[in-house]
């Protein structure tokens, strides 16, 4: 995918990825157990990628309107520290975590994929939505993914941060070398 001047620049300065769960980081699918209890399904290279964007210094944060005992297990399980479960209103949460982690809307990236997410790309440096994402946050976007929600986009997101930031190929080495 081919990156414009303008976006290079906006994605040089990102410090902090913040995704919405649903349709982002999932497919969109809710499951239901016999019980009751919420099964989700998270794909293995988007948690790669954001594995790969945490230890290259890049924040990353979990912000969703629906609160899910599954999207603290993986954000535990991938390391992310902030993880925002339940926020009806996201922007609130949003703009109090950016004060809390002192940075800047500039240095901010936020991936979504329906309107909820709306106020938070209002406030982002760079905006990024999923191929599945609905027709007002695809045209808002500063970048669209091949990728679908849980299908690889969160994984083609931090590659194309990675890369235009100067990041990717000492990652790459680490596996080469070994």
């Amino acid at each position: 995918m081919k990156i414009d001047m303008e976006n290079t620049d906006k994605i040089k300065l990102i410090k902090l990825l913040v995704l919405d769960v649903d349709g982002v980081m999932t497919d969109g699918s809710v499951w239901l157990d016999q019980s009751g209890k919420e099964i989700k399904r998270f794909d293995v290279q988007d948690g790669s990628g954001i594995k790969y964007l945490i230890r290259s210094g890049i924040d990353v944060a979990m912000i969703s309107g629906r609160a899910s005992e599954a999207s603290h297990a993986r954000a535990r399980e991938l390391g992310i520290k902030e993880c925002l479960p339940g926020c009806r209103k996201k922007l609130p949460e949003y703009m109090s975590l950016l004060q809390k982690l002192g940075i800047d809307e500039e240095a901010t990236a936020c991936m979504g994929d329906d309107l909820t997410d709306l106020p938070l790309f209002n406030h982002c440096g760079f905006k990024i939505a999923p191929l599945n994402a609905v027709k007002e946050i695809r045209e808002r976007a500063d970048l669209v993914t091949e990728n679908a929600g849980g299908h690889g986009a969160v994984r083609e997101a931090a590659e194309i941060i990675l890369r235009v930031q100067g990041r990717w190929q000492s990652l790459l080495e680490e596996y080469l070398e070994t």
